[in-house]
């Protein structure tokens, strides 16, 4: 497991009974996590005294509960990006903190490259590792189907004192998108993709990662320049094994472009247990050893 271990505003205090005891800065919150299935004591007296706790609906999504009034927002910090965080109707804060370890693989390659690098950063989110990238140089493509998404992202652009970097912001189905680039013959050397588990498209049907992951890997791989430097996926879907996502990039990038993938679960540190906690999973396929 790779472990994000060099946050300075954000912890796991604890994680027991299907939760975990974060901190956010000076804020406390409880949230749910489906990984936490052991039954070990809840210690800390945070736990009942947290500033905001998630409480899940038997009928599906949930809503917080507030012990005292928290501003709409607060900013942490991981090195040199801020991130605005907000509690939100779906348990999620704007920010997974556990991708610090790609967005430090990602500058390092970034930074390593001594040439020009584009990026294409596809279910793009809150841009957690485009900021990463044009902080390290790189021209980046941020694109993600929610609007509310990338207006978040360009918020923690200026936070973080990027807008005036080259990041082009777009809200598009990311799919299509792609195409239009390979007919464009647009290419990047490096693409990372964070696509959801499952999700609707635009008339209704249902797309299930598991079910759609191969061949969306297989157009993205088209987008790659005839250079490129790292093909980075990521997934939170529990029946996509790290070695699955391995062998997909295998199979797709190696014949073309040689090199090598390497696969891992990606994680936290717990502070009560000094143990990680497993957080999602990323394959990453480079043109030689890293």
């Amino acid at each position: 497991m790779r472990i994000a271990e060099n946050w300075k505003d954000y912890e796991i205090l604890d994680a027991a009974c299907g939760e975990k005891l974060e901190r956010w800065g000076d804020w406390t919150l409880v949230r749910p996590d489906p990984q936490i299935i052991w039954k070990t004591p809840k210690k800390s007296a945070l736990w009942e005294r947290a500033d905001g706790i998630y409480h899940r609906s038997s009928k599906g999504g949930g809503e917080w509960q507030f012990n005292k009034k928290l501003p709409e927002s607060r900013i942490i910090r991981y090195n040199e990006l801020s991130f605005i965080i907000r509690p939100t109707g779906f348990k999620h804060t704007g920010l997974f903190p556990e991708q610090a370890v790609n967005w430090e693989l990602l500058q390092n390659t970034i930074r390593q490259a001594d040439r020009p690098v584009k990026v294409l950063n596809l279910f793009a989110y809150t841009g957690g590792a485009t900021l990463a990238c044009a902080q390290a140089g790189a021209m980046v493509t941020h694109v993600d189907a929610s609007k509310g998404m990338v207006s978040w992202a360009r918020e923690n652009a200026e936070a973080s004192g990027l807008s005036e970097k080259s990041i082009r912001w777009l809200v598009d189905d990311c799919e299509k998108f792609v195409r239009r680039e390979i007919r464009r013959q647009n290419k990047y050397d490096i693409i990372i993709m964070d696509p959801p588990s499952y999700g609707r498209g635009p008339g209704g049907e249902v797309w299930k990662l598991e079910d759609c992951i191969y061949e969306l890997v297989s157009i993205c791989a088209q987008a790659l320049s005839d250079q490129p430097l790292l093909f980075l996926l990521n997934s939170y879907t529990t029946g996509l094994s790290p070695s699955v996502m391995r062998y997909i990039l295998d199979v797709i990038l190696r014949p073309r472009f040689g090199g090598e993938v390497n696969a891992d679960e990606i994680g936290l540190p717990v502070r009560s247990s000094g143990s990680a906690l497993p957080c999602g999973s990323t394959a990453v396929w480079s043109p030689c050893s890293r």
